[in-house]
C-alpha cells in the first residue's frame, strides 16, 4: 500500500486533532520521519561515481580559488604595510 503526501498530511492532522500530548507529538514526528525515509532512493554505482566526481572537482576548484585569493591578499597586505611582496 503506497501512501501519498496528502495521505500523510491528512493522517497527521487527524492524529493532531485526536491527541495533543507531548508523547503524541514525538510519535507523530517519528512516524513522519519513517515515512520520509521510505521515499529515499539509493543511487546506482554510476550515479554515485558521478556525484563523487562532481564534489571532488568542486572542492579542488574552491581550493584553487581560495589559494589564489590568499596569495593576492598577501601581496596586497605586503604593499600596504611597506614590506613589498612577501611571497
Amino acid at each position: 500500500m503506497e501512501t501519498t503526501a496528502d495521505d500523510v498530511v491528512a493522517k497527521a492532522k487527524q492524529d493532531r486533532a485526536e491527541r495533543r500530548g507531548p508523547f503524541a507529538a514525538i510519535v507523530l514526528f517519528i512516524r513522519q520521519v519513517l515515512g520520509e525515509l521510505r521515499k529515499v532512493v539509493t543511487p546506482t554505482r554510476k550515479e554515485l561515481f558521478s556525484y563523487t566526481l562532481v564534489v571532488l572537482v568542486f572542492v579542488v576548484v574552491m581550493m584553487i580559488l581560495v589559494s589564489v585569493l590568499d596569495f593576492v591578499f598577501g601581496l596586497g597586505v605586503g604593499y600596504v604595510f611597506g614590506n613589498g611582496p612577501t611571497a
